[in-house]
């Protein structure tokens, strides 16, 4: 087994929203050493447990990890070598030709595949609809909340998209809010004069903020458990908020979630599984 971190073969994590985020962390505690991708302008609303946040903030820390980007992939190496997760802006991919990693993961969750394939690495692990295992990747682990959710698909596809959000405190739908205009996110005072921002507790039909002019209503009682970064540019449509009927969370709203936990079990035995079925040394 390898006693050096430096000399591991890199593990490149696409996509580094708050699931992404629990993957990433648990290669990272593993031992992994670990490089997430990101898009220029994430929208991740659970900022305070995502790890793409360092892309808006330089770096950002989640459960006691720091997250640092970085500009080039030559760079990467020495944030690892310092103990935090390096992050690079990366949409396609590039940097996987330069360090040439032993395993890429696809935490894009865009429910299609955007561009991952075999050749980019040995090893190759989609999460979620999108993917075949066996043909655009070599495992799937499944997203979808229930008795399989974490589970290791090493032929065929993921649950297909619902479109319905998983049922949290009997509440499915309700639970996420979309942007009822475009423009740029304004966050929005309560009683106190606090601007309401994550870990808010709110009321159904409060105004949680506005998008371009137009107010955000809270759709149930909760705890806000994820909002959009103020000032950034929506689309009518786009998912901006999210409440947790379960008052008690508030104080997991810069936490790892439990499905996140549970998609990265899966993520650690898929990379293992096929590390050993290949004979590659990934610790």
């Amino acid at each position: 087994m390898q006693t050096n971190k430096a000399d591991r073969p890199w593990i490149v994590v696409r996509g580094a929203g708050d699931l992404a985020t629990g993957t990433i962390l648990r290669l990272h505690r593993c031992g992994f050493k670990v490089l997430a991708l990101e898009c220029a302008d994430p929208s991740a609303i659970r900022r305070k447990a995502a790890f793409c946040e360092a892309v808006w903030q330089g770096s950002t820390t989640v459960e006691g990890a720091v997250c640092r980007r970085i500009e080039r992939a030559e760079e990467a190496a020495a944030v690892s070598a310092a103990g935090e997760i390096p992050l690079l802006v990366d949409e396609t991919c590039a940097a996987a030709k330069l360090l040439h990693p032993a395993a890429v993961v696809d935490a894009i969750l865009a429910k299609r595949n955007l561009g991952t394939h075999r050749g980019m690495a040995p090893i190759t692990v989609g999460l979620g609809p999108g993917f075949t295992a066996g043909q655009d990747v070599d495992a799937v682990v499944e997203t979808m909340r229930g008795h399989k959710l974490g589970r290791v698909i090493l032929e065929g596809t993921a649950i297909p998209n619902t479109g319905v959000p998983g049922n949290i405190g009997g509440y499915t739908a309700e639970r996420v809010i979309h942007a009822p205009a475009a423009g740029p996110m304004e966050f929005v005072p309560d009683e106190t004069g606090t601007l309401i921002d994550i870990g808010a507790v709110v009321r159904k039909g409060q105004c949680i903020g506005r998008v371009g002019g137009v107010e955000v209503l809270a759709t149930l009682d909760g705890v806000l458990r994820g909002i959009i970064r103020q000032g950034y540019p929506v689309t009518k449509g786009l998912k901006i908020a999210d409440i947790d009927p379960r008052l008690e969370q508030v104080h997991n709203c810069d936490t790892v979630s439990d499905k996140a936990r549970a998609i990265a079990g899966g993520v650690v035995e898929a990379l293992l599984f096929l590390a050993e079925e290949c004979g590659i040394p990934l610790l």
